[in-house]
């Protein structure tokens, strides 16, 4: 658990739910955002820190000419292998984890109350939970999440199934909650009042 005075939340959220925008209001708004995600593309690109053990368990032709992911050719080896996803989850998560200790040791030294973590994968990982104060969940029906996703990407929508059916239900997510930001509408108006609303809830001069 978080230290006395301190406290992790941990955002989340199925693809095209609106997690990441959330988050950037978040942001925008004064909450310090780490990004899980981001932290990954730093482990996993030029010469980054998992990309030995990439290399090690998956062979050289995952690593990409330029020392990175080979990310194309690694989405489609996890998604025709479960067993895959579970290794490449098991070499990340640790590094990812050190990542956003090391990230909320700074803002602790900054003197600030909290922090927010986006983490796509956190009710899928079991790796999460515990080391969290509160979850938030950003939530939409899976119609919405296909719509935006197939207007945002033009990614055809068994494509986008398929990468649904690699993430948590949407009932795993509610279940894991202590917050929802209901987001079935694309106003963003509406989610920012909602973000707005979430920062004065988590003010430090709040009692």
């Amino acid at each position: 658990m978080a230290q006395l005075g301190f406290k992790r939340i941990g955002l989340t959220g199925g693809i095209g739910s609106g997690k990441s925008t959330l988050g950037q209001m978040l942001a925008e708004l004064g909450l310090p955002l780490v990004d899980a995600d981001a932290k990954a593309h730093e482990l996993t690109g030029p010469q980054g820190a998992a990309m030995p053990d990439i290399a090690k368990v998956f062979g050289t032709a995952f690593v990409a000419a330029n020392g990175s992911l080979h990310r194309e050719r690694m989405r489609e080896r996890v998604f025709k292998d479960p067993q895959a996803r579970l290794k490449l989850q098991a070499l990340l998560h640790p590094l990812i984890a050190n990542a956003l200790l090391e990230a909320e040791a700074a803002l602790k030294s900054q003197g600030k109350p909290l922090v927010v973590f986006d983490i796509p994968l956190l009710v899928e990982s079991s790796h999460w939970r515990a080391r969290l104060d509160r979850v938030l969940v950003v939530d939409c029906s899976p119609s919405t999440q296909i719509r935006r996703v197939m207007q945002r990407s033009q990614m055809p929508q068994e494509d986008i199934e398929r990468i649904m059916q690699t993430q948590a239900s949407r009932e795993a997510r509610l279940a894991a909650a202590d917050w929802v930001v209901s987001n079935e509408t694309d106003q963003l108006e509406d989610l920012r009042a909602q973000a707005r609303a979430l920062c004065q809830h988590l003010s430090p001069a709040k009692p």
